[in-house]
């Protein structure tokens, strides 16, 4: 007899992960189509009809970016995944036979949290590596794309400015898109100074790429104030910067995936250099497995509390106030660790921590009074 229960149990949990995986997917699925739709057209509209800038090659930049933009659904995918899944298991009145045959709340909701929780952990082992990948390969595409295009397209990575010195006196360097963690740069333009503090040269190219204590431009102009501009094919600017400081300093966190982030880190600390983005980064990715439970038991509040008071409208507007909660909390302390005011491992961890706190207290409070 026992050994029956615990098989229909085992059943029931298995059934329930099922229900919720499927909700989860579906909807981060359908929210992977609109991203991709709206940026493809967005895309489109931005290029103004350039040559270069065809249906196929933006189409292919928009798909391979779509998924590290996906990362920052996955929360809220979960969220209201989990709602929808509780609702319809409780329209169908099987969470109240569940209840009836003696399942406690804790056991309905656990098969939600193991999939919330596998998901986090597929999510910053597998699928973050691979967005990486993507978003490096979209990058390449893209690179190239100049002109009236480059000042939306070149947002995959965001312009910089980026203030050096070397033997030939200092100088700030202006680029469009950032390829290999840095050590290529596109769209650039470079305003040089002699030792003396004075403006010498103003240098637009193409392409920069970070060598041995040196910038190798291609396809430069170079402009003064004595001279007309000149061209030239290739062209040289000395730099003291190295791979690791130019890393550092103009290379996105997001760029690099979750298995070479220690690696980085360790890099960054070696040579005296500020880690607090990258270690931030890595606590984030960390933490994703318990924010992802945060968010299902959020949707179990939620849920259980409007199956038994009704109004589809509250359990909508609670899912969205929560996740906003949430949402508000994670970039307060991103911000906050991300500037070195609070330690990395706080800022990441704190509002999943906080959510399963909250999801708890409520629970325990609904069901046990």
């Amino acid at each position: 007899m026992i050994m029956g229960m615990s098989i229909t149990r085992r059943t029931l949990a298995t059934y329930f992960s099922w229900r919720f995986l499927g909700a989860i997917l579906g909807l981060f699925a359908l929210a992977a189509v609109l991203i991709f739709i709206f940026d493809l057209l967005e895309l489109l509209r931005r290029s103004g009809g350039e040559d270069d800038a065809g249906l196929i090659r933006i189409s292919l930049i928009s798909l391979l970016r779509t998924p590290q933009l996906m990362e920052q659904v996955l929360p809220f995918a979960v969220l209201f995944g989990s709602i929808a899944a509780f609702l319809a298991l409780s329209r169908k009145l099987e969470l109240v036979v569940a209840r009836a045959a003696g399942v406690s709340v804790w056991q309905f909701i656990a098969p939600a949290l193991i999939v919330g929780i596998g998901l986090g952990v597929f999510a910053v082992t597998v699928y973050n590596p691979l967005a990486v990948v993507l978003r490096a390969q979209s990058d390449e595409i893209a690179a190239g794309l100049f002109g009236r295009e480059q000042n939306f397209l070149m947002q995959t990575t965001g312009a910089t400015w980026l203030r050096q010195d070397g033997l030939d006196g200092e100088s700030v360097l202006h680029a469009n898109q950032i390829l290999a963690g840095g050590a290529r740069l596109y769209g650039v333009t470079i305003f040089s100074f002699d030792r003396d503090g004075f403006f010498s040269e103003r240098i637009e190219a193409r392409e920069a790429r970070l060598g041995d204590k040196v910038w190798k431009l291609s396809d430069v102009t170079v402009y003064t104030t004595e001279a007309d501009p000149r061209k030239y094919a290739a062209y040289t600017i000395s730099t003291y910067l190295t791979p690791t400081e130019v890393r550092e300093s103009i290379a996105a966190p997001e760029s690099i995936g979750f298995w070479d982030l220690p690696r980085v880190i360790e890099l960054s600390q070696r040579a005296g250099l500020p880690a607090y983005r990258y270690s931030l980064q890595y606590q984030t990715l960390l933490a994703r497995p318990v924010l992802l439970a945060a968010m299902v038991l959020i949707a179990a509040c939620v849920s259980l509390r409007v199956t038994r008071m009704g109004g589809i409208g509250r359990l909508i507007l609670g899912g969205i106030l929560a996740g906003f909660v949430l949402y508000v909390l994670s970039e307060l302390g991103k911000d906050l660790g991300g500037a070195g005011i609070v330690p990395p491992i706080v800022a990441a961890w704190a509002p999943g921590v906080f959510g399963v706190l909250m999801g708890f207290t409520i629970l325990l409070h609904l069901e046990d009074g």
